[in-house]
């Protein structure tokens, strides 16, 4: 069930992201997030007479926000570290 191979302790110290990866989807993924706030922002804003009412669009659209900016986030980080790399 374990690993066989000897563990010095130092792995989460020397560890390294695939920033390439984590790039390719912060680029695919922020602004689709982005475009799902203001699609639910909009839903949210018409929907009087929805069966759902207001309150789950608006819900959906502040965690798709909240998404958008934890993604915007992680961008800058990643760029930063990218750029030091070099």
């Amino acid at each position: 069930m374990g690993r066989s191979e000897w563990r010095s302790g130092r792995e989460p110290v020397t560890a390294r992201s695939d920033l390439k990866l984590r790039l390719l989807l912060l680029l695919v993924f922020t602004p689709l997030f982005a475009a799902a706030t203001i699609a639910f922002a909009f839903w949210a804003a018409r929907a009087d007479d929805d069966a759902l009412g207001p309150g789950v669009p608006a819900a959906l659209a502040v965690f798709c926000g909240l998404l958008t900016v934890t993604a915007a986030i992680d961008l800058v980080v990643v760029a930063r570290r990218r750029s030091s790399k070099t």
